[in-house]
């Protein structure tokens, strides 16, 4: 959240306008009710949130729900592994993109160094998680030069390093097209020194195009939403922390759940709504990216996760 946008004068929401732990729980369930199978906490930061732990919790007893799982930044996640683990969450991904403490600080704006990120990462596999997923946005002239730092850091099975193509989310991080670092780019030059193959979906619609290190020695992830959209196979929904429903991570504005559940609303209800909204999705900012697209109001990347 860069400090020029986001500064001490910057107004935040109101703790009555985010969802409780049972509004947000009653939605998840009515989700997986639809056939939701995978649920991600992210953010901004999800360790911020008060009694995370507890939230988990409750969301891990939903009958149905195959896949708990949290992105987060890693400077909390050294004394709430455990608890996360031990409260029912499944997998953790955590975002760092460079080793380089000058690097990392430059482009994160944060004022922790990469050692407790680290921590954090060691903390979340003695608790349990295993892999633990690495997301490295890479971005021309400010990290593009220690991708193979990753590659030889973390070529071990218990790590999974996915390599994200810089994106243009939100109005706010400047986003130029010749800073984007192609995935073909990406996976040749770790390939000039580990060689790697090709290795098919888990799933439809995942969103990392995955390689394996030929000689056993783990796989990484490619995220090229920029060079090779994905659009179509897309089955990802959003709900940001004051309740909107976003189908899209570039779409122009949400769908407010929050009235929903607070007008009294009954289930039926709003497993209606979001019939009728994902039903008339038509979201392909992707692939129109580079000339249907230009001015368009986008939510920044802290409002809505990854």
């Amino acid at each position: 959240m860069p400090r020029e946008v986001f500064g001490r004068d910057y107004v935040f929401l109101d703790r009555a306008e985010i969802l409780t732990f049972e509004e947000i729980t009653r939605l998840a369930r009515i989700f997986v009710g639809l056939g939701v199978e995978k649920i991600r906490l992210t953010g901004g930061e999800p360790t911020v949130r008060r009694d995370l732990p507890g939230l988990v919790q409750m969301l891990a007893a939903i009958p149905g729900l195959r896949d708990l799982t949290m992105t987060t930044n890693g400077s909390r996640l050294t004394p709430l592994a455990r608890p996360l683990h031990e409260a029912g969450l499944t997998r953790i991904t955590v975002s760092l993109d460079s080793l380089d403490d000058a690097v990392f600080r430059a482009m994160n704006d944060v004022d922790f160094p990469v050692a407790r990120v680290l921590e954090g990462i060691e903390a979340a596999l003695e608790a349990g998680f295993s892999p633990v997923k690495i997301n490295v946005v890479v971005k021309r002239g400010a990290n593009d030069h220690t991708i193979l730092d990753f590659a030889r850091r973390f070529r071990a099975p218990q790590y999974i390093v996915r390599f994200i193509e810089y994106m243009d989310v939100g109005n706010s991080n400047g986003w130029r097209m010749d800073e984007v670092v192609p995935a073909r780019e990406i996976v040749a030059a770790i390939n000039r020194e580990f060689p790697l193959e090709p290795a098919g979906p888990l799933y439809r619609g995942e969103v990392a195009r995955r390689y394996r290190y030929t000689d056993g020695s783990g796989e990484i992830g490619i995220i090229s939403s920029v060079t090779q959209p994905f659009c179509g196979d897309c089955t990802r929904a959003r709900i940001s922390a004051d309740g909107k429903l976003y189908t899209c991570l570039f779409a122009s504005s949400g769908h407010d759940l929050r009235a929903l559940l607070r007008d009294g609303r009954s289930d039926a209800d709003i497993e209606a709504s979001l019939g009728a909204i994902w039903s008339a999705r038509g979201d392909r900012y992707s692939e129109l990216r580079a000339s249907q697209t230009p001015g368009l109001p986008k939510p920044e990347m802290s409002y809505l996760g990854g």
